[in-house]
């Protein structure tokens, strides 16, 4: 009975998540029953929907029950806005659907952030109460606490795709899908529910009207996918984030200046070794099953100004971003002073999205500073065009350590563990002590460098490696997965670390 509750049943201590046995269990169980109704377009789309609900499921407990709510509440909108042929009804509706969303994300994001900001400004002392689970024990009895309110798991994610449907369908780009249990399918697939990537209706509806296709080469680049995403999970980013940067964090007045600095070097190896590194397991799983999602990262610290960087780091968020708000707003149709309020606005709300915390906003703003400053610097700039190595080495260089800049507020929990880190870096360098750090941490250092040499390896060498893969038979496939599940579980942390993006 203990097991049968173990495999059915949320265990918030243990969701199912991609770095789990647990969860490669129950892929192999999906997969195998998947080959009974791959064939038949309906059947595969509700079952997969069914399967994608117990995957939130186990991943978030009742919670599965606002994307429920979030699926029947856009269908009916979607459905209405599409046989409208009143311009004013259509506006009415579209606008409900986006309010709807973004209340549902604000109640469960940004009532901590309301709260206390409301509280700070008027000396109050409001309190946040969950009002779902006060209405929950009134009515059914049970006993959730009301003292605060837990951040569903991909809240940001699925809410986010739901108003692009809506939008997608205001716009005519797309049409509504045939019903409900499709429309479910779609806001709920499971490899990118929780961490992305977003999925626009445009590109994700009609491949749920299409048979089932996968060559020989794209199951190969499937497998190389997963084994890639795992590796940069947990071979890199749970290991240099276990072992040493959590650690300084958590206490950066104990380290050094050197030991911060290298700290957050390390964060914006291990944020993007996370997130990717998520996004590629999403990725080879979805296409085993037929369905080709979006790339969601281009080698982003390759890249060479802050544009460059949000053209190739969580791709789907900025074209979102670019497509749903800032063109919207007006883009650079309004002059260059409604243009720059434009890209702040965007970047403002873009770490908003984030995180319910005034660091994500600094976060944001910096970031929309740096691209306004591109902008102006790119026109009298002298390496402007000059695509010689040393000076696109330059650029890379002021552009990662920028972006590694404004991650010391994205990754602090605090204020205070902000200005302490910078402080450190400012104050108490510690020169003297750098050799013995290095010597101490110097597994640490060796996994970073290892992991920024293979990131600015020319596209043409990953290619050719990725080609070779691709191209092996499959029982050296089988091989190379072994020696991976090998390596993996010669530096894997005692305890499961849940990706960075599942707290957005």
């Amino acid at each position: 009975m203990e097991f049968l509750k173990e495999i059915f049943l949320y265990n918030q201590d243990a969701p199912l998540i991609f770095t789990r046995f647990y969860f490669w269990a129950f892929f192999a169980v999906v997969m195998s029953l998947y080959l009974v109704v791959y064939k038949k377009i309906a059947a595969r789309n509700i079952y997969l929907f069914a399967i994608s609900l117990f995957f939130y499921y186990k991943t978030s407990g009742l919670y599965f029950f606002l994307l429920i709510f979030s699926t029947i509440v856009d269908y009916f909108i979607g459905y209405g806005i599409f046989n409208s042929d009143k311009k004013l009804k259509r506006k009415i509706l579209l606008a409900l659907s986006i309010f709807v969303n973004l209340f549902v994300l604000s109640y469960f994001k940004y009532s901590y952030l309301a709260v206390d900001t409301v509280n700070y400004l008027l000396g109050t002392h409001f309190e946040v109460v969950d009002v779902l689970s006060k209405w929950s024990n009134n009515f059914t009895g049970s006993h959730f606490d009301i003292d605060r309110i837990i951040l569903p798991v991909g809240i940001s994610f699925f809410t986010f795709q739901t108003i692009s449907y809506s939008i997608d369908i205001y716009r005519g780009k797309v049409k509504p899908v045939r019903n409900i249990l499709d429309f479910g399918f779609y806001v709920s697939f499971f490899p990118q529910l929780v961490a992305g990537p977003i999925v626009r209706a445009s590109e994700f509806i009609p491949q749920l009207y299409e048979k089932y296709k996968l060559t020989r080469t794209e199951f190969g680049f499937a497998v190389f996918m997963i084994l890639n995403g795992l590796l940069k999970k947990m071979f890199i980013s749970d290991y240099i984030s276990v072992n040493f940067i959590d650690r300084v964090f958590a206490s950066p007045r104990v380290f050094s200046g050197f030991e911060n600095l290298m700290a957050l070097y390390g964060y914006s190896i291990q944020v993007y070794a996370d997130f990717s590194g998520y996004t590629d397991i999403a990725i080879g799983i979805a296409l085993l099953m037929g369905f080709r999602l979006p790339i969601n990262f281009n080698s982003p610290y390759k890249a060479t100004s802050v544009g460059d960087f949000w053209k190739r780091w969580h791709i789907s968020l900025s074209t979102w971003l670019k497509d749903y708000l800032y063109i919207p707003l007006g883009g650079s149709r309004k002059g260059k002073i409604r243009t720059n309020i434009n890209l702040m606005i965007t970047m403002l709300l873009g770490g908003l999205w984030h995180g319910a915390s005034w660091q994500f906003v600094i976060w944001g703003g910096l970031n929309g500073i740096g691209l306004v400053i591109y902008k102006y610097w790119r026109k009298i700039s002298p390496f402007t065009g000059d695509n010689r190595l040393p000076a696109k080495i330059l650029a890379i260089f002021i552009t990662f350590n920028f972006i590694t800049f404004t991650r010391i507020w994205f990754r602090s929990e605090t204020m205070e563990i902000a200005n302490g880190m910078m402080y450190q870096i400012a104050n108490s360098f510690n020169f003297a002590q750098m050799g013995e750090v290095i010597v101490s941490y110097w597994k640490i250092f060796a996994m970073m460098a290892f992991a920024m040499i293979i990131h600015w390896l020319p596209t043409k060498i990953k290619d050719g490696y990725k080609k070779i893969f691709i191209e092996t038979p499959h029982y050296l496939k089988v091989i190379i997965v072994v020696i991976v599940i090998f390596l993996i579980y010669q530096v894997r942390s005692s305890e499961i670390q849940p990706f960075i993006y599942f707290q957005f």
